[in-house]
Formats: structure tokens, sequence, C-alpha cells
């Protein structure tokens, strides 16, 4: 498989001559009229209702696994069976509205304690891909099974860690990463970047880190992501040598975003000032919009967990500045007293809810 730099763009559709290309790595590519993935957003804020409704406008559609059963009855006694359970519920939810169209993936962190229970589910409820970050998916294959027709891919912010995933991959499990997906420094929830990168514009920039990232990758396609917000900036990632797009903060302006109309609001109301790069209890730097969760723990140092369900390896709860899964599960209802509000850069230039269909639309045009 050629790189997409080297496509003849007078031959036909760009979107075909990339599907194409895809498919002839991979059958299951084949499904996807566009690359466009609908990138995963936790807690709760893409789940089946909206993975469906992009597949079924031909694009990914991801379901964020991370405490997908918060609202399952036995989520405080066992929180592991209840993400399990909520996750089949979500999965065949989404196959039914996207009617056989598209792709449906999940998009599994690292650092979960059920990361494993949910890779195994979702292959059992036969997705087409999984997408891991928070950390890097090492153990992915192992956990996926010998069922290579499920697309596995990495969430990676450079060269050195998508050149690790080959490498362990290659020789712990006998395979390569079937797509790569480069998180920019500009998305919105965790990232892998310490904080002193975040104020190199040249050697940290999305171009920068996609272009080495597809150099090292070879015939692995390359996806970008973090502030691809509109088909100028599909464009640019595409000459980059991308493949294909993952977008997240835009969807969540959708009616068929899983999260409330309250976290829509907030998300309406923001400007690019009321963003910020927070230390979150995960152990990664993210990027939030400001709320009053933030200021309390700003000027209070620590607002100790009610009680803990023990679900991220990295947290102490004795020690963590908050309990990330309160907050988020408060973001999802639009509690703006509590809740954590995870936003990509361009969380400033949405100013109205719109459809799947209608945003789909518009990103599609960017491959004709």
């Amino acid at each position: 498989m050629k790189k997409f730099r080297e496509v003849n763009e007078n031959m036909g559709s760009i979107g075909k001559k990339i599907i194409e290309k895809l498919s002839a790595g991979n059958p299951k590519w084949s499904r996807l009229d566009y690359p466009i993935i609908q990138g995963g957003m936790g807690v709760g804020i893409s789940m089946g209702n909206l993975a469906g409704a992009v597949a079924a406008e031909g694009g990914m559609g991801v379901i964020s696994t991370a405490l997908i059963g918060f609202r399952e009855k036995n989520f405080k006694e066992d929180h592991i069976k209840a993400d399990e359970n909520a996750l089949r519920k979500e999965i065949r939810l989404a196959k039914q509205i996207a009617g056989g169209h598209g792709m449906i993936g999940i998009n599994a962190m690292t650092v979960t304690k059920d990361f494993k229970q949910c890779v195994q589910v979702a292959v059992e409820e036969g997705v087409d891909c999984i997408i891991s970050g928070a950390g890097l998916p090492l153990s992915l294959p192992e956990y996926a099974g010998k069922d290579t027709s499920v697309l596995l891919a990495p969430i990676v912010s450079g060269a050195k860690a998508a050149r690790l995933m080959m490498r362990s991959w290659e020789r712990n499990h006998k395979r390569l990463p079937d797509f790569f997906v480069v998180e920019g420094r500009d998305a919105g929830g965790h990232l892998g970047f310490k904080p002193e990168e975040f104020s190199d514009n040249n050697y940290y920039s999305l171009e920068a880190i996609v272009r080495d990232v597809v150099d090292v990758a070879g015939d692995i396609p390359v996806f970008a992501a973090g502030s691809i917000f509109d088909t100028d900036d599909i464009k640019r990632a595409i000459s980059w040598g991308a493949m294909g797009v993952q977008i997240g903060t835009r969807f969540i302006a959708t009616h068929e975003c899983d999260g409330r109309d309250g976290f829509k609001n907030v998300l309406l109301r923001a400007k690019a000032e009321d963003l910020r790069i927070i230390r979150s209890p995960v152990g990664l730097p993210g990027r939030a919009i400001f709320s009053k969760l933030l200021q309390d723990v700003k000027e209070e140092c620590r607002k100790p967990p009610k009680e803990c369900i023990n679900c991220i390896t990295t947290c102490n709860p004795q020690t963590t500045p908050y309990c990330i899964s309160e907050a988020l599960i408060a973001a999802f209802y639009g509690d703006e007293e509590n809740g954590l509000f995870f936003s990509g850069v361009n969380a400033g230039k949405i100013h109205k809810i719109v459809s799947v269909k209608e945003l789909m639309t518009e990103l599609k045009a960017a491959f004709e």
C-alpha cells in the first residue's frame, strides 16, 4: 500500500481512492464511505446513539468504554460487571442505528481496571475496531485474542511511541497495528505529552508528529487527531500523509451525542480563553473547560473522593486531587458545580447544535 500523498487526485474522488487503499490492506475498511473517525469521549459522551449515527453516515462511530456502566444499578457494587453489561447494550444499539453502514468501534483506556474485560466484550460483540490510548496498549493484541478481523489501533503522540508499539506487537504478538491514531496537543481529554512539550510549536505541532509517524509507520495507515475542525483541516492532514482524521469535540455539539444538553451548553458557551491544561488524577495532562470544580481544586488543593470504586490503575484515592469518575459523570449530566468538561482546543468555534448528518455532510466535502 503506497502512502496517500502518491495518489493521483485526478483519478476520481479522494475519499474513494483512500478507501480503496485501506481496503487493500484489510477488506473491513470497505465498510467506510469516508475515512472519518468520531473520537471516543467518556464518560458517556460517545455511546451507542452517537456512534451508530456516525456509522449510518458512512464514518467510524466509536463508543468510549470509560465507566460506561455508570447508569447500571450494580455500578457501585461491581463497576466492572456493570461496564461489561452496558458496553454490550451500547454496541448492539450502535449496530442497530447504523443499519449495516460504516464501522463501529470502541475506545478503551489502558489505565482503566476493566481494560481487558471491555476489549474482550467488544470482540465478542463483533466490533470492527478497537482504539486504545491513555498509555501504551502493549497487551491489546493478547486481550483481543486471535480474531484478526478486528482492527487494532494504538493512539500515539509521536514517532517514538509508534515505533515502540510496532516492535512490541511484532515481537510479542506476531502482528502490527492495523492503523495509528496520532493525537496532537490540541485534543480534548487526556494527552500524551509532557508539560514542557506544550510550548514547542515546531517539533510538537500536529503536522510534525503526523509526518514523523507516517514515515515510521510505512504501510500502516495513519489518522490525524487533535484540532481537526473543518474541511481545510482535513485537507491539510491528508497532505501530510494521513489517510484520514479523527474528530471528537465537534461531535459533542450534535443532537445525537449521548451527553446531556447541559454538557453541550457548557461547550457552546466556552471561549478559547476558558480552556485549561490540567493534571488529571489519571496521571496525564488533559485539556478541559475551566469550571467551578477546577477553581475549587485550585483554591482548596484537594477534594477527596466521597467513595472509591477503584476504577483507575494510576489513581491513589488517598492523594488524588479529586475523583475523576465523579467529575466526569457529573459533567455528563451537565452539573456545572461538580463536572469536569473535557474539550479540544476548538471549543470556542462551536456555536450551535447540529445533526450528525449535517456535520458529516460538511466534513465529507473535504474528500470530494
